[in-house]
């Protein structure tokens, strides 16, 4: 190889080198990406209940918030909250759930979830249903991710069989525990003790149904 040719290719793999070197610099400075890293569907213990939803979404770089959980395959999705007040556990629409910088924001059982009306039935037969994650940056950046869709018979302890919310009644009076002792009183009623369709969040009379 002549020393001209010699030189330019070491020139070009230099540049190649320090392009490669900066891009790296630049990925390791951002860290983990905003995602939805996993999270399923408890379908209702009967077909006019709603099914009730749980994820987990790790932290970017940046503190943002979910403003939004939404299903083309579904005729309506909510994101709501247990609330425990003066004693009793209320159900609670939420508008915003805040997802911090290399953190995490969990929905589960007996806390944040998603409440699903009417799922289309042909995702229900293919086992999952695509939902669309809204988030405060990126003008409303969008997440794509399939939630597997479980039937309450089979579901597991980490939020299904009989404790899945979609039985809950988010439209009845909450009812007081009642005591186990004059000096103790008996745990707050289970989600599925209650009925989400019931609680003025059933399913609208004029709402088309996919």
């Amino acid at each position: 190889m002549k020393p001209i040719a010699r030189r330019l290719f070491a020139l070009t793999a230099l540049a190649a080198a320090a392009l490669t070197l900066s891009a790296c610099e630049e990925n390791l400075g951002k860290g983990q990406p905003l995602n939805v890293v996993s999270g399923h569907i408890v379908m209702g213990a009967t077909p006019d209940r709603p099914a009730v939803g749980y994820f987990r979404v790790e932290g970017g770089p940046v503190p943002v918030e979910l403003v939004a959980v939404t299903a083309d395959l579904a005729q309506r999705v909510e994101m709501h909250e247990s609330v425990r007040e003066n004693g009793v556990v209320t159900m609670k629409p939420l508008f915003r759930a805040a997802v911090p910088a290399k953190g995490e924001l969990i929905f589960k059982q007996g806390g944040k979830h998603l409440m699903i009306w009417n799922i289309n039935p042909a995702a229900v037969r293919a086992g999952k249903l695509p939902m669309a994650f809204v988030f405060t940056n990126n003008n409303n950046e969008r997440i794509l991710f399939d939630m597997p869709i479980k039937q309450a018979s089979a579901a597991g302890a980490d939020g299904s069989a009989a404790t899945a919310p979609a039985a809950m009644d988010h439209s009845a009076e909450p009812k007081k525990a009642a005591s186990a002792t004059p000096a103790k009183a008996a745990a707050a009623p289970a989600e599925s003790e209650m009925d989400h369709a019931a609680m003025g969040h059933g399913e609208p009379a004029d709402a088309a149904k996919k």
